[in-house]
C-alpha cells in the first residue's frame, strides 16, 4: 500500500489544546488508509502525500519516456498519463498493475484503441491515467516550463534502478550491441546531463548522438556497459522487454 491517504478537516474539532504548557490551535486531520472503503470518488485536494520511492521512481522513469503530467484546471492537482503503442500492450498492462495495486489509478484494464496518424495510417495505442493529486503538483512544476517537458535538475535523486528500467522499457531500443534511449524531445545539454548522471550514479558509459533530425538527439549506452546495465535493471525488466538489454 502507498504511503498516502485521504484527509478530512474536521473543523468542529477545532479547539485549544495544552501541551507541555504551550497553547496552540490545531486543526484535526485524519489520515485514512486506502484499503479503508469510504467511497469511490474524491477530489484532487483530498489526496495527499508523501509517496514512497517506488511510485516516484515509476513516475520519473515514465516521464523520461512517453508519459506526461497534466496539471488540472483550477490547480486542483496533477495527473500522469502513460502511453504506448499497441505492440507493447503487455508492458502497459504490467505498468498499470504496478500503479493500480498501489491505489493510484482505476483498476480497469487499459483498452487498446485505434488512432489515425499522418498519411491516413491506423495505429493501435493504449493509455491510462493516474488519479489527480495535489501532491503531484510539484512533479509537474519541476518537469515543465511553459508547457514544455524539461529534465529536472533533481533527476539524479530519483533515477533509481527501477526508474532506469522503466525508462528503458518505455523508450529504449536495442541497437547493435548497445542500447538507444530516444531522447528526441530533449535538448543537447539535457542529454549531456543525463549521460553524466548515468556515469556518476551507475558507472555506465554513454554518448549523445544525432537522431537524424535537426536539434534531435538520442543517448547511446555503449556495448562495454551492457553487462553492467543488465545487472542493474534485470530485476525489474519484464520478459516481454528483455530483448532490449540482451
Amino acid at each position: 500500500m502507498s504511503l498516502w491517504g485521504y484527509y478530512f478537516s474536521l473543523k468542529w474539532f477545532k479547539y485549544k489544546l495544552i501541551f507541555l504548557n504551550l497553547s496552540e490551535r490545531f486543526f484535526i486531520y485524519f489520515i485514512i488508509p486506502l484499503n479503508y472503503k469510504i467511497g469511490n470518488k474524491y477530489k484532487g485536494w483530498q489526496r495527499i502525500g508523501p509517496h514512497n520511492i517506488d511510485i516516484i521512481s515509476i513516475l520519473f522513469g515514465s516521464l523520461l519516456g512517453d508519459a506526461h503530467a497534466e496539471k488540472r484546471i483550477g490547480g486542483v492537482g496533477t495527473r500522469i498519463t502513460f502511453y504506448q503503442e499497441g505492440s507493447h500492450v503487455e508492458y502497459i498492462y504490467w505498468l498499470h498493475s504496478l500503479i493500480s495495486t498501489r491505489g493510484y489509478c482505476s483498476e480497469a484494464i487499459p483498452i487498446v484503441t485505434k488512432r489515425i496518424v499522418k498519411g491516413g495510417k491506423t495505429r493501435n495505442i493504449v493509455r491510462f491515467k493516474t488519479w489527480t493529486y495535489t501532491s503531484f503538483n510539484w512533479i509537474h512544476d519541476i518537469w515543465y516550463t511553459d508547457g514544455i517537458k524539461k529534465i529536472p535538475s533533481c533527476i539524479d535523486t530519483y533515477l533509481t534502478p527501477l526508474a532506469l528500467a522503466i525508462w528503458i522499457m518505455d523508450d529504449g531500443s536495442k541497437v547493435s550491441q548497445g542500447l538507444k534511449l530516444c531522447t528526441n524531445s530533449y535538448t543537447y545539454s539535457e542529454c549531456l546531463y543525463l549521460i553524466q548522471i548515468l556515469n556518476n550514479k551507475f558507472k555506465l558509459k554513454a554518448s549523445v548522438q544525432l537522431a537524424g533530425a535537426k536539434d534531435q538527439y538520442i543517448i547511446y549506452i555503449w556495448k562495454e556497459s551492457m553487462s553492467l546495465l543488465r545487472e542493474i535493471v534485470n530485476p525489474y525488466i519484464i520478459p516481454e522487454m528483455r530483448y532490449k538489454i540482451l
